[in-house]
C-alpha cells in the first residue's frame, strides 16, 4: 500500500503535459504515492456542464493532497455556447472551478514562493527570494454579483449610499453589473497571521502588507488594522505596508527590498503574477492552495491552447508545485533533492525550454532534473 494518495488533476490544455511532465520526476525520486485521477475542467463543463464533478469533490475528501495542472475559462456567453446542445439554455452558468474548489475545501491560504534561480537568463535581478500570501476565499473573487442589478438591492445601495449612487440615477438596471468585494476580520487575520508565520520560520525580516485603504477603506482597512495587532505577536519582524498601484512601481524599482508580502484575493493575484515575471516568468511560478484538511498544488500559468499538443512549455512550475507538496507532507529531504535538481539544470543552462530562449522540449526539462535527483 501506498505511503500516500494523491489527487491527480491535468485539468485543459497544457496541464497534461506539465503534469505527466512532473511524475517522471516523482517517480525518480521515488515517491511512494498512489495516483489518483480526478475530472475538473472545460471538456466537463462542455459534455455535463459541471467543470468540477460531484465525483471529483468526493475524492478530494479521501487524498492527502493533490496537484493540479491547468484551466480553460471563458466569458459568460461564450461558456454557454460552448455546451453540448442539449445543455444550452438549461439555466447552466460557468464557474471557475478551483475558485469553487478553494471554496469548497476553504482553501484559505494561497501560497506563491518567486524566487530567481541562478543562472536563468529571465531573471530580473539575481538573488530575488519573494513570497506572496493571497487570501483565498474572499474579496472579488467569491462571486457574489449581479446583472443585471436587482431593484432590491438598488434600493438598498442608495439608502445607505446616496451620494454616490446619485451618478447611477440615469441608469437602467440592466445597464449595471455589480460585483462585491467579501472581507472577514477572521479571514484577514488568518492570512496575514500565515505570512508572519512563514517570515519567522525561514527568517524573513518583514511582511509587506498590500491593500488600497486610502480609497477602499473599509476592506483594504479591516485588513491594514488587523495587520497591525498581529504585527506586535512577532517582535523583530517589521511589518511594512503599501498600496497596490505603488507596490507594482516598488517592486520594479526595488524588489530585492521585499520578502514575505501578503495582500487579499485580486490584489495577491497580480502581484503574484508580477513577482513571478521578475524571476522568469510564469513558467516558474508555483503555487499552493492550503486549508486545514487538504491542500492543492498547481502552477500558476493557464492552459496555453495553442501550445497543446507540442510538448513545448516550461514544467518547472508545475515541478517546484511539487516540490511545495513534498513540504506540505513532510517530506523535507526530497523536497530538497528536487529543488536542487531544480536550480542545478537551471544553473548548466544545457536544457532550455522556448521561454528560456531554448529549444528543449517539456519531456526533455523533465527528464534533465529527473536525472539530478
Amino acid at each position: 500500500m501506498a505511503k500516500y494518495k494523491i489527487g491527480w488533476m491535468p485539468g485543459d490544455g497544457v496541464g497534461v503535459d506539465v503534469m505527466d511532465a512532473t511524475r517522471i520526476v516523482l517517480d525518480k525520486l521515488g515517491f511512494d504515492a498512489e495516483y489518483v485521477p480526478g475530472d475538473i475542467g472545460w471538456e466537463f463543463w462542455k459534455t455535463e456542464a459541471n467543470p468540477l464533478p460531484d465525483r471529483t469533490i468526493e475524492m478530494l475528501n479521501n487524498v492527502d493532497a493533490a496537484l493540479f495542472g491547468a484551466i480553460t475559462s471563458l466569458p459568460k456567453e461564450e461558456a454557454e455556447a460552448a455546451l453540448i446542445p442539449e445543455l444550452r439554455g438549461t439555466g447552466k452558468v460557468y464557474r471557475s472551478p478551483i475558485v469553487r474548489l478553494r471554496q469548497e475545501f476553504n482553501l484559505r491560504t494561497n501560497l506563491r514562493p518567486c524566487k530567481a534561480y541562478s543562472g536563468n537568463p529571465l531573471n530580473f535581478k539575481d538573488g530575488l527570494d519573494m513570497v506572496v500570501f493571497r487570501q483565498n476565499t474572499e474579496g472579488l473573487y467569491m462571486g457574489v454579483e449581479w446583472h443585471p442589478l436587482p431593484q432590491e438591492v438598488r434600493d438598498v445601495m442608495k439608502r445607505t449610499h446616496p451620494a454616490q449612487m446619485r451618478v447611477l440615477e440615469e441608469t437602467a438596471n440592466e445597464d449595471i453589473a455589480v460585483s462585491t468585494r467579501i472581507f472577514t476580520r477572521k479571514g484577514c487575520q488568518q492570512i496575514v497571521r500565515d505570512a508572519f508565520e512563514y517570515a519567522r520560520k525561514f527568517g524573513y525580516k518583514t511582511v509587506t502588507v498590500v491593500e488600497k485603504p486610502n480609497v477602499v477603506r473599509e476592506t483594504s482597512g479591516l485588513m491594514v488594522r488587523e495587520a497591525r495587532k498581529i504585527a506586535k505577536d512577532y517582535p523583530g519582524i517589521d511589518l511594512w505596508e503599501t498600496n497596490i498601484d505603488a507596490m507594482c512601481m516598488w517592486l520594479i524599482k526595488n524588489p530585492e527590498q521585499y520578502g514575505v508580502m501578503v495582500s487579499s484575493n485580486m490584489f495577491g493575484d497580480i502581484l503574484s503574477d508580477l513577482c513571478a515575471q521578475l524571476v522568469g516568468g510564469l513558467g516558474f511560478a508555483c503555487s499552493g492552495n492550503i486549508g486545514d484538511k487538504v491542500a492543492v498544488f498547481e502552477p500558476s500559468h493557464g492552459s496555453a491552447p495553442k501550445y497543446v499538443g507540442m510538448n513545448k512549455v516550461n514544467p518547472i512550475a508545475m515541478i517546484l508545485s511539487a516540490k511545495m507538496m513534498l513540504d506540505y507532507l513532510g517530506e523535507i529531504d526530497m523536497a530538497k533533492k528536487l529543488e536542487g535538481a531544480v536550480a542545478a539544470v537551471i544553473a548548466e543552462g544545457k536544457v532550455r525550454t522556448y521561454d528560456m530562449g531554448g529549444t528543449s522540449t517539456t519531456t526533455a526539462m523533465a527528464e534533465a532534473i529527473a536525472a539530478k535527483c
